[in-house]
């Protein structure tokens, strides 16, 4: 590989490291050519790349970057997946690839900021529900009180109206 070429790809790297939210390693060994395709057009779908890289020149690019922590991850056959916005996305994407296919596709670990994710962690972090499902949540729990609030004020009325109700249907009645 030329020289330069070499440069060109360490500060396309350390470009990505420094611009993406997480980065999750994957082991590709052993995937099909097809399986690869598929793979890359659903984290290119999701707004993740998904790159396979020579170790030395990452471990460059992890320096320029300040990333050092993702030299724990650079041994054997890597691709990383850069995720830039959600977190959880790339998780979810890699995870449901392994379970729905049963690939043989294996997440080394992870870089969130300026931790390092082993395999576990990236599992749960995909396991955690999607943005708008938590802004939901959310939500319901903020409006749960109020509704709580709510009826007991409404109690009260609602008591004093079924008493003139009452009275009124004994006097028309009597």
């Amino acid at each position: 590989m030329l020289r330069e070429r070499k440069e060109q790809i360490i500060n396309e790297l350390a470009d990505s490291l420094s611009r993406c939210t997480i980065v999750i390693a994957t082991d590709y060994r052993g995937l099909s050519v097809r399986e690869m395709v598929q793979l890359r057009r659903r984290l290119t779908d999701l707004g993740v790349d998904y790159r396979v890289v020579k170790n030395t020149l990452t471990r460059f690019a992890a320096e320029r970057a300040d990333k050092k922590q993702l030299e724990a991850l650079l041994s054997g056959p890597l691709a990383i997946a850069f995720g830039y916005d959600d977190v959880v996305k790339p998780a979810r994407a890699l995870s449901e690839h392994i379970r729905s296919l049963g690939s043989v596709l294996q997440i080394k670990g992870g870089l969130l900021g300026d931790r390092l994710l082993n395999p576990e962690e990236v599992s749960a972090l995909a396991a955690i529900p999607s943005r708008d499902v938590l802004i939901s949540q959310l939500m319901g729990q903020l409006r749960a009180p109020l509704q709580i609030l709510h009826n007991v004020l409404n109690a009260p009325l609602q008591g004093f109206l079924n008493i003139i109700q009452a009275r009124i249907q004994q006097v028309e009645g009597g």
